[in-house]
């Protein structure tokens, strides 16, 4: 019985060990020639993309941050050719493009200047923007 609780208490432990994956990588940059890309795939690589700014950013890593940003730019000029919108973002599918770009780029401005303080304040804005683009309601 003694070896019983041992040998359980052992696979217990090394249950408990188990390390997290790590994070993947930024998405791959998209080709600089824009061409029509499904609007959830963007939206999809728009949020990773805003996550992983805002972990970088909580760790103090600007130059994540900073190709974050260059994704979300590369990402927004892609939205406005998007296929498959849906029918309450197409009259406003420019504008949001346009103001997630303008984010974008002053996120990357933010943090090539190592400004924390107001890349957060940028990041939050980026993340409700990307939010308001969502396909439900």
């Amino acid at each position: 019985m003694r070896k019983v609780f041992i040998l359980g208490g052992l696979c217990l432990t090394l249950a408990s060990c188990q390390v997290a994956e790590p994070r993947a990588s930024l998405p791959a940059p998209l080709p600089d020639n824009v061409t029509p890309v499904p609007y959830s795939q963007l939206l999809t690589r728009a949020r990773t993309l805003a996550t992983r700014a805002t972990e970088a950013l909580f760790v103090d890593n600007f130059a994540d941050v900073e190709e974050a940003a260059r994704g979300l730019e590369q990402t927004s000029r892609y939205i406005v050719k998007a296929e498959d919108v849906p029918g309450k973002h197409k009259d406003t599918l420019a504008t949001m493009a346009g103001d997630l770009g303008k984010l974008a780029k002053d996120l990357r401005e933010s943090a090539s200047s190592k400004n924390a303080e107001k890349a957060n304040e940028i990041l939050g804005k980026i993340n409700a923007k990307v939010r308001s683009m969502r396909l439900a309601d």
